[in-house]
């Protein structure tokens, strides 16, 4: 038996001192480890310029996260390399909940088909914590095409094979694979122009230089509503509440079509298993915030709620899906 004598002896010499601060050397790690999640302010990191679709998703989200969670939720913007540099960002921050990525299909469900030198493997890098919004593209036409529909837009192309065009931002950007997209399901033959950005794809097609695009409702739809474009219908599997009497394309005759722009929550690999369903539970509450799905709706989209689980495998399926358009039309990143 372990004698009390020498301890008691040493508290009498006046030895208590050492022995405390012993006991508070033991005692502290250990609630440091158990303090709970989250104890601090946690950084949401958007991989494009501010203003835009995932910049306003991403700041609506974060503030209802902030009052879910506790803690201010402050939004990064990390642009460059078509998302990439920001989702970089993530992949290499410490694992603990505190460096969050704002993902979307870009970055996460396109580029890892389009790009062999990418340097991230979102499957290997990432958890894939919560779904947030689904928002389909338009497909929008210059107003003397004549065609008003879907169907009709491919019975020009199929009875002049080549000589209808469609816009997009870039190569290999998302707006560029909805229309091979529907090259393939459609068996026809457009031919992709690309331009630097946005506004002059939307230019061209509006002037006629070019037949038609696919691009985000909320950007189209002032051309729209002032007679530039005309709209021949929208990509998701259900109508947008922005254009309720425009039809889906599988409405218009091609059946299976669905291409989103999606946004969704993301965490570095090996965040823990609590940290990450915390975050999970936070954004399911986040998405019946009448503020967030507000802002999501202004975007022509509705939210997307998915469990961490589900969340996963959607997003393996939407990498296979345009990896599979990516090789079948030998796309390749643009310089």
């Amino acid at each position: 038996m372990i004698s009390a004598t020498p301890m008691l002896g040493a508290l009498a010499h006046g030895a208590l001192p050492s022995l405390a601060a012993m006991v508070w050397a033991a005692v502290l790690p250990t609630a440091a480890v158990a303090q709970p999640y989250p104890s601090s302010a946690i950084k949401l990191v958007v991989p494009f310029a501010p203003a835009g679709g995932t910049d306003a998703v991403a700041r609506a989200v974060a503030q209802s996260l902030s009052r879910q969670l506790g803690q201010t939720v402050v939004v990064e913007n990390r642009p460059g390399a078509a998302g990439a540099l920001g989702t970089m960002n993530v992949v290499r921050a410490k694992p603990d909940g505190y460096t969050l990525l704002l993902g979307s299909n870009g970055p996460i469900a396109v580029s890892p088909g389009l790009d062999p030198k990418l340097q991230y493997d979102p499957a290997r890098d990432l958890v894939a914590v919560a779904g947030i919004a689904a928002v389909p593209f338009l497909l929008a036409a210059n107003k003397d095409l004549p065609a008003n529909s879907v169907s009709e837009l491919l019975t020009l192309a199929r009875n002049k094979p080549g000589t209808i065009n469609f816009a997009s931002p870039g190569t290999g950007t998302t707006n560029h694979l909805v229309g091979e997209l529907l090259n393939t399901l459609a068996k026809v033959n457009m031919v992709h122009i690309p331009y630097k950005g946005a506004a002059p794809a939307m230019n061209d097609v509006a002037g006629g230089t070019v037949q038609f695009m696919s691009g985000d409702i909320s950007t189209l739809l002032p051309m729209i509503q002032g007679g530039r474009l005309k709209a021949l219908a929208v990509t998701g599997a259900a109508r947008s509440p922005l254009l309720a009497s425009v039809p889906t394309v599988a409405e218009s005759g091609v059946p299976g079509f669905e291409a989103n722009g999606w946004f969704g929550l993301f965490a570095p690999k090996y965040t823990p298993r609590d940290v990450v369903t915390k975050l999970s539970d936070a954004v399911r509450q986040a998405l019946v915030d009448p503020d967030v799905a507000d802002r999501i709706a202004t975007l022509g989209g509705s939210t997307m709620p998915m469990s961490t689980e589900t969340f996963t495998d959607f997003s393996a399926s939407e990498r296979a899906k345009w990896k599979k358009v990516i090789d079948a039309n030998q796309i390749k990143p643009s310089e």
